[in-house]
């Protein structure tokens, strides 16, 4: 159990950090329509952080 539950965090996370990135450099890059752009990266980021935990208690749940 241990092998793909790690790889499904994993994945949660890197998703996460995929979206922050893509939030950081459209907040160095600016321009026109950037304000809601970010509005609606940030907004992914909420939510996918959201799944990511619920999936990290999930795993941590089933393993004890």
């Amino acid at each position: 159990m241990a092998d793909w539950s790690n790889i499904v965090v994993a994945v949660a996370v890197g998703v996460v950090a995929c979206v922050v990135l893509l939030g950081f450099a459209n907040t160095i890059r600016g321009g026109g329509g950037s304000g809601e752009r970010s509005q609606n990266l940030m907004r992914w980021r909420v939510g996918l952080q959201f799944l990511a935990i619920l999936i990290i208690f999930t795993v941590l749940y089933f393993r004890k």
